[in-house]
Order: structure tokens, then sequence, then C-alpha cells
């Protein structure tokens, strides 16, 4: 059964006449045991991590090639931020109405008031296709990178390119 929270992704998608391929899998919680499962999808899986800036104010969605490693003290330099770590759970539900396992650019559909950043790793640039769950880890999705930023622009969210 489809939820709710996942329900608003493919609206959206098909509201922006955005076409996906969408993929049903166990639970899954890390890039590992997605690799784990086996599924015949086509595209980049991407890591996504949400982190806080050290007071709290600033939150950032990663979103980088699921065989990288994030340093989080470069990357903090490199966008002239504090200390970044990772956001609770708490804050996870708070921002992007998500749980921990099924972290994804579409939980931006929960960010009414828009203040997440979103860094992405200038690699991906070059994906076809790019893989996600769809505000749940019960199932992942396929879309191209041309539309996965037409997604992102409508969001309205601020992003930028980082290389990791």
């Amino acid at each position: 059964m489809i939820s709710e929270n996942e329900k608003k992704v493919y609206d959206a998608l098909d509201m922006l006449d955005i076409p996906y391929k969408r993929y049903e899998h166990v639970p899954v919680y890390t890039i590992q045991e997605i690799a784990a499962v086996k599924l015949d999808m086509k595209g980049q899986h991407c890591k996504n991590l949400f982190v806080r800036n050290h007071n709290g104010k600033e939150h950032y969605l990663i979103l980088v090639d699921q065989e990288k490693k994030v340093d989080l003290k470069l990357l903090a330099k490199q966008i002239n931020s504090t200390r970044l770590s990772f956001a609770s759970e708490e804050r996870l539900q708070k921002y992007l109405g998500l749980t921990p396992g099924s972290v994804t650019p579409f939980g931006l559909l929960n960010d009414a008031e828009g203040k997440i950043t979103v860094l992405i790793d200038e690699d991906l640039r070059n994906s076809g296709q790019i893989c996600f769950h769809p505000n749940v880890n019960t199932a992942s999705i396929s879309v191209s990178y041309a539309d996965f930023m037409k997604f992102l622009n409508w969001r309205g969210n601020e992003y930028r390119y980082v290389k990791i």
C-alpha cells in the first residue's frame, strides 16, 4: 500500500510530467542494504545525507554518488559553514517529514518554508538516470537527471554544486 507521503511524490512528478520507474523492495536503511537487494534499476544510486550546522540554524541535504564518502569537515569549509553534523531523527521529521532510512530530495515536498539547502555532488551532473527513495524506504524510483533538476527548480529550494 502506498502511503500519503509517498503519494505526494508521484502526484508532484505526474503534475510536472516527469516519467519515473518505481521499484518495490524490502525496507532498507543504508546504501549497502539497497545494493544487497540487487534490483535491476537503471541509473545512478545516490546517498542522501541530512545535516545541520553547529548552531542548528542551517540544514543541508547532501546528494552524492553511493560510492563516495563525505568528509563533513571539508564540506563545511567548502560551503563556508560552521561544523556540520548529522541532524537528529526529530529534525529529519520536522523539516523533511521523513524517517531514518528514507532520506531523499523528495522530502523537500514537506519543507513548506523552503529552508533546506541542497548540496549536489558535481559528479552527479553526468548521470543520465538518478535513483532515490520516494519518501519511504520500501521503494526506489528512477528519473532522468534533467527531470530531477526540473523537480528541484519547481520546489524552489536553494541548491548548489559541491566537490565531494
